[in-house]
C-alpha cells in the first residue's frame, strides 16, 4: 500500500471537528463488532426510513429525477428516492468495515484490471458513485495492481485518518491542484489511475447527461489524450445486499481528430452515455442527492 498525498487543510480543525471525529471512531468501533449483513441491512432499513425526509437532500434527488426521467411517476420515483437512500445508509456502514467485502466482490472482465500498465503506459479506470463506489478502489488490491485513485478529501480535516484507512494499492491523491500536480507525475511514470467522473465540477465543461447540459471535468480525458491512455469503464452493481458485481468493460473506443477541445468533449460525451446506461439499469444505486445540473 503506498503512501497517499495528505491533503492540504484550508482551515484549523473546530471543537465541532474534534467531536465528530470522537464519535465517528466510537462508531466504528460499534459498528465493526457486527456481522457484515446484519449491519448493512441495519443501516440501509435505518436510512431509508429518515433519509426521505432530509428535504434539502430529497428535494435535490426528487428534482434531479424528474429532469433525467420525465416519464416516471411521482410513485416511481418515491420509491427510487427510498432506494437511494438505502444504498446510501449500506455504503456508509459498510466503509466501516470495508476490508471484510473482499470476498464479497465479483469481477468480470478481470484481464482490464489485472494488465494494467503491462504495455508501459498507463490505464484510466472511470467509474461513478453507483452500489458500493469504494469497491472499486479495492479492486486492485485483489489482484495485486497498483491503482492510484482520486477522492475528495472529507470537509472535517481531522476525518483524513479515518478516510485513508480504506483498502487501495496505490495513492489515494485528493481532488485539486497539488493532487492534479502529482497524478500526472505517476501518469508519467506509466502508473494507472482511477477516477470517480459523475459529480458536477464546476470549472469543468458543458456536456449532455441525461439529455441537459451537466458542469463535466475534463482530467480523464486531457490524461487521455496526453499519455496515450487506454480508459476502462468500471460498472458496480450491488446484488443481494452486502455483494457486489464489477464490471470491467472494454476500452472506451472515440476517434481523435488533433483538436484538443473537441476531443476532450467528444470522450466525455461518450463517458457520460455510458453513465446514463449503468444508471438507467439501477437508477436506486445512483447518488441523486447532489446537484448535478445547473438550476
Amino acid at each position: 500500500m503506498a503512501e497517499q498525498l495528505e491533503p492540504i487543510s484550508y482551515r484549523p480543525a473546530r471543537l465541532l471537528d474534534y467531536i465528530s471525529v470522537f464519535f465517528a471512531y466510537i462508531g466504528f468501533f460499534l459498528l465493526r463488532l457486527l456481522p457484515l449483513d446484519f449491519a448493512s441491512n441495519l443501516g440501509g432499513k435505518v436510512a431509508r426510513f429518515i433519509g426521505p425526509h432530509i428535504a434539502g437532500a430529497t428535494r435535490t434527488a426528487r428534482n434531479n429525477l424528474k429532469m433525467a426521467f420525465p416519464d416516471k411517476s411521482n410513485d416511481e420515483i418515491n420509491e427510487i428516492i427510498k432506494d437511494v437512500w438505502e444504498n446510501l445508509g449500506r455504503t456508509g456502514v459498510e466503509f466501516a468495515m470495508i476490508d471484510r467485502l473482499k470476498n464479497r466482490i465479483t469481477i468480470d472482465g478481470e484481464d482490464y484490471l489485472k494488465n494494467a500498465g503491462k504495455n508501459g503506459k498507463p490505464t484510466l479506470y472511470f467509474s461513478a458513485h453507483l452500489g458500493n463506489w469504494e469497491t472499486v478502489v479495492m479492486s486492485p488490491v485483489l489482484y495485486d495492481v497498483i491503482v492510484n485513485a482520486f477522492y475528495r478529501a472529507p470537509n472535517n480535516p481531522l476525518m483524513f485518518k479515518i478516510f485513508s484507512k480504506r483498502a487501495h494499492s496505490g495513492e489515494l491523491i485528493p481532488k485539486g491542484a497539488p493532487g492534479a500536480k502529482r497524478a500526472f507525475s505517476l501518469l508519467k511514470k506509466g502508473q494507472s489511475l482511477g477516477i470517480l467522473v459523475d459529480q458536477k465540477l464546476n470549472d469543468g465543461i458543458a456536456v449532455p447527461f441525461f439529455g441537459r447540459d451537466a458542469m463535466t471535468g475534463t482530467a480523464l480525458a486531457e490524461f487521455a489524450l496526453r499519455f496515450d491512455a487506454p480508459i476502462i469503464p468500471v460498472q458496480c452493481i450491488r446484488e443481494n445486499g452486502a455483494n457486489f458485481r464489477l464490471i470491467f468493460h472494454p476500452p472506451l473506443q472515440f476517434e481523435k481528430t488533433g483538436e484538443r477541445e473537441k476531443d476532450v468533449a467528444t470522450i466525455m460525451l461518450a463517458v457520460n452515455k455510458m453513465l446514463e446506461n449503468w444508471i438507467e439499469q439501477n437508477p436506486g444505486q445512483w447518488l441523486w442527492l447532489h446537484r448535478r445540473w445547473p438550476n
